[in-house]
């Protein structure tokens, strides 16, 4: 799958995803009202991948319903990322979009955005809370999008599985910055961003892993996953599914297409018929 935050702000762009080879694409996390988001510099590209603060920017679900009755008549497979500040918000997004998505991802894991995503989603409470308000006022599958940098991922997961999530999401970006030396000064404008690519990709795995013992309900693995192996590796640790975000930056659009072949040619390798043979292997 396409991962939130990436090509997915606009109907084409979404389409150009689909018929590249992924198996289905996440929006952009949409809120109820237009957000501009964080002043630039917004995005810097380091050694070992990349570092943002985007800060949650887009037109408002009103307005974004537009681009999601376009992509529908394309007959892609869409999941509806959401975010909000509280049960109510999260609620009333999910409500307008459920007509238009195949499954709606709950943002509980962003790590630049003041009273969103991490600052909620690091409380089993209020993830519980939110998860189970949206299951209630929706028809569609409701996924869970969580972050590694909590006390214990493992426990947040079981309170939105027993809220009613159908899958869980692991992980978003990390918490992290990069300072400029000519200036002495953090580089991007919100000063702290989310850190994606190849470097996180084994604290996704643990990620993974872990939930893996705790749930009963699928998980969709997401951080660092640029090739096949990549998403293999995730598979064996009890992934179901991957999503797929900077690669798309490093290795193009056609990398979706890329990875389903590299994984194929993975399992001839090794005589394996089923992705599903493989999942939780490693346990």
């Amino acid at each position: 799958m396409l991962a939130s935050g990436i090509m997915d702000e606009d109907a084409g762009s979404m389409l150009r995803v689909l018929e590249s080879g992924a198996g289905a694409v996440v929006t952009k996390s949409i809120g109820q009202v237009q957000r501009k988001g964080h002043p630039n510099p917004t995005f810097v590209e380091l050694d070992c991948g990349i570092l943002n603060a985007m800060g949650l920017p887009n037109p408002g679900i009103d307005e974004y319903i537009t681009e999601l009755k376009e992509l529908k008549k394309q007959n892609g497979i869409i999941i509806g990322s959401v975010f909000g500040s509280n049960a109510e918000e999260f609620t009333e997004v999910a409500f307008k979009m459920n007509a238009y998505v195949n499954a709606l991802e709950l943002n509980f894991s962003c790590p630049h955005a003041e009273g969103y995503g991490l600052e909620i989603g690091q409380n089993p409470k209020f993830v519980s809370e939110i998860t189970s308000s949206v299951v209630n006022a929706v028809s569609v599958p409701v996924y869970v999008k969580l972050s590694a940098q909590v006390n214990d991922i493992a426990s947040i997961a079981t309170a939105a599985e027993e809220a009613g999530a159908n899958a869980i999401v692991a992980i978003n970006t990390l918490k992290a910055m990069s300072i400029n030396l000519e200036v002495k000064k953090p580089i991007l404008g919100n000063k702290t961003g989310g850190y994606s690519g190849k470097a996180i990709k084994p604290i996704g795995v643990k990620a993974v892993y872990d939930l893996y013992d705790h749930l009963s309900i699928p998980i969709i693995g997401v951080g660092g996953v640029e090739t096949g192996l990549d998403a293999i590796e995730y598979i064996l640790a009890g992934a179901s599914s991957v999503q797929i975000g900077t690669a798309v930056y490093t290795r193009g659009i056609m990398v979706f297409d890329r990875i389903c072949k590299e994984i194929t040619k993975w399992m001839e390798s090794h005589n394996v018929q089923s992705i599903s043979d493989l999942i939780g292997v490693a346990h």
